[in-house]
């Protein structure tokens, strides 16, 4: 890259991109920050969507999917989770996590939840969903997933994430939401 490119306050002079598979791709700047000085800035941007959904039953109970997670080196409780193509209907996206992931289709959809995940060094973007009216159709697990499944109260996983059970910043943060607009508190 040749000229400057401005980014807001910041200048980039020039960028390369160090790495990419179909998951990121890591890129280097060379930068003027918004104080004037010169700098560096590593950027990993992706090339999906983070999709997640609540699927909640007539009975108010909902999945969790457990999965030993290698960058954490941690076993990790969490709703159904997934990649989306970028371009590709992120709704779209959702209906297929759910059926991979806990075998069930939902003729009710409604976003819940949109958030940045690590705004400082990733450009990843999280869509939420919360799945209605359900019917159970058959889990299709990705080779590269060795999933646990249970089915809980959704009240249950609420309390999961309070007691700092789960950890997993997608499911925390769209369990709260879910559960303010359910109007489920820890004095119920």
């Amino acid at each position: 890259m040749n000229s400057i490119i401005n980014r807001g306050d910041w200048k980039i002079v020039n960028s390369e991109k160090v790495y990419e598979n179909p998951w990121i791709a890591l890129k280097h700047h060379e930068v003027i920050t918004p104080g004037g000085s010169k700098g560096i800035y590593g950027e990993v941007c992706f090339q999906n969507l983070a999709i997640g959904i609540i699927a909640l039953d007539e009975e108010g109970n909902t999945w969790r999917v457990g999965q030993y997670r290698f960058p954490t080196q941690q076993f990790s409780w969490e709703i159904p989770e997934g990649g989306g193509p970028l371009g590709v209907d992120p709704l779209e996206s959702a209906k297929r996590e759910l059926r991979e992931e806990v075998g069930y289709v939902a003729n009710s959809w409604e976003p819940l939840l949109e958030m940045q995940l690590s705004n400082s060094v990733t450009n990843e973007k999280a869509l939420v969903f919360v799945a209605r009216d359900l019917e159970f159709v058959g889990t299709e697990h990705e080779d590269t997933e060795n999933l646990s499944i249970e089915k809980l109260p959704f009240v249950e996983l609420y309390d999961q994430v309070m007691r700092g059970e789960i950890t997993d910043s997608i499911s925390v943060a769209a369990v709260l939401k879910l559960a303010i607009q359910l109007r489920i508190t820890c004095e119920r």
